[in-house]
């Protein structure tokens, strides 16, 4: 599968919300700020994590993720 930052922002928010967690919340816990969570669960195609996904692609790195439990 071709991986996106908008396949992974979705993840996160799926599971976030699937666990009953704030995007506040789970900003405070990780560390991290509330519009770093917002960003990164619209997908945005940050410098960074936009080079690791092409980065991993261009070599055939395969990149598999999974919610807790499989999503059930």
């Amino acid at each position: 599968m071709h991986y996106t930052t908008e396949h992974i922002g979705k993840v996160i928010r799926d599971t976030r919300k699937q666990l009953g967690v704030t995007q506040k919340d789970l900003a405070l816990t990780s560390g991290t700020g509330l519009r770093f969570i917002i960003e990164l669960e619209k997908g945005k195609n940050t410098c960074q994590i936009g080079k690791v996904l092409t980065v991993m692609q261009t070599l055939g790195i395969k990149l598999d993720i999974m919610p807790p439990n499989g999503g059930q």
